[in-house]
């Protein structure tokens, strides 16, 4: 009697851990889109940084030496990204001041301290490490909001409550834009998509985006070299070393056709697009994949965007779900920005193709802001997704 009772609790037992199991979520299709875009940017690294680093001694005429980092960059963000997914998504709630504090000093650190890189002070160098603390920023808003915004989301009706969330960023993203425009404005970009979610009135946002176009104005009729990009932009045709990038890019754009020249067969790459690896890769992209290509990769950032909204809309509280929209929010600004760019439909900017450009700090953040997806969505119950 005993040893049958023994069997009936271990079967209720296994059934429990079986449906356990069975009723646990996890968004692997996300993980795959992810893997697949980091792979593909590899490939991509390599074909369009080969030729110039074979070809200088500066590395050591080694072709795969970009690569070579840039694994080094996936390593150092899977670990992140792996930590972020396992980590408990609900503990960084406690961390939100701290997040933002953190980040605005190692931004203030930056103007004063900081260390120079292609005409820009953007990094920040401890021992042998460099990293740019914006990277930093923007994790640390989206934690810092997504924490503050579930605390007051029932006063976001009031208008004058949400001018005194934008004044707390007033400081961070001032500081960024100092020397970091493109920075700040993916930095608001995801404040005010992360409030637009949370606030229940959508009518204070016209006048807060028609505010924010004017201090973007404002920022770059303050430094002549933002006004040289603009006019750059305009005709760059006739602008000189400052239209040169945009028009090689462009010529590389026009010469793949539809299904491109195949990969490795890029010749805009081979000293005629500047940073052809990094902020132009799209470029080059178009040039060896064609019109074909181009589409195929804003197909997956799209198909990314979808995973992280499935996500958001059924995260088991309003902390993740703001946490996955401002991950999702700051993907998407930066895929548009990178894109815009480079076809010249705004003015030149150092914004990145996340997962695809070479990148360090930028890189590495951005698979832990994956992670941090990940963990929401491990949160998730399945008989609770719609």
């Amino acid at each position: 009697m005993a040893e049958r009772k023994r069997k009936s609790e271990n079967h209720e037992g296994r059934q429990k851990r079986r449906k356990s199991r069975t009723t646990t979520y996890f968004d692997y299709n996300l993980l795959f889109l992810i893997v697949f875009l980091i792979c593909f940017g590899l490939v991509m690294l390599y074909s369009s940084s080969s030729y110039l680093a074979a070809n200088s001694a500066l590395y050591n005429y080694d072709g795969a030496f970009y690569l070579k980092k840039q694994l080094r960059n996936a390593l150092i963000g899977a670990a992140g990204m792996a930590f972020f997914t396992f980590a408990d998504y609900r503990i960084w709630r406690g961390w939100g001041w701290i997040a933002y504090f953190v980040s605005f000093a190692l931004c203030t650190l930056v103007i004063f301290v900081g260390s120079d890189s292609h005409g820009s002070t953007r990094w920040l160098d401890i021992g042998p490490i460099q990293f740019q603390p914006s990277e930093v920023a923007k994790v640390g808003v989206i934690i810092f909001l997504a924490m503050l915004l579930e605390r007051v989301s029932k006063s976001l009706k009031d208008w004058k409550n949400l001018l005194k969330i934008f004044g707390m960023l007033i400081p961070i993203v001032g500081v960024v834009a100092y020397n970091n425009l493109s920075t700040a404005i993916i930095i608001m970009g995801i404040a005010v998509c992360m409030l637009f979610v949370a606030s229940p009135k959508y009518s204070h946002f016209l006048a807060m985006g028609l505010a924010g176009v004017c201090l973007i104005v404002v920022f770059i009729v303050a430094f002549p070299y933002r006004m040289s990009r603009v006019e750059a932009w305009l005709h760059p045709e006739t602008a000189g070393d400052a239209g040169y990038q945009t028009l090689q890019g462009l010529y590389a754009i026009g010469s793949g056709g539809l299904f491109g020249k195949g990969l490795g067969e890029s010749l805009q790459k081979m000293g005629n697009v500047p940073e052809s690896q990094n902020d132009m890769i799209f470029t080059i992209i178009c040039e060896e994949l064609g019109l074909f290509g181009a589409v195929c990769v804003i197909l997956l950032f799209m198909l990314v965007i979808w995973r992280m909204m499935v996500i958001a809309n059924n995260a088991p509280d309003l902390f993740g779900s703001l946490i996955v929209v401002g991950v999702m929010s700051h993907i998407a600004i930066q895929v548009i920005l990178n894109i815009a760019v480079v076809t010249n439909s705004i003015p030149n900017t150092g914004v990145i193709l996340p997962f695809i450009s070479y990148g360090g700090t930028s890189f590495a953040f951005l698979m832990c802001e994956v992670g941090l997806v990940l963990g929401v969505s491990k949160s998730i119950r399945l008989e609770n997704i719609k």
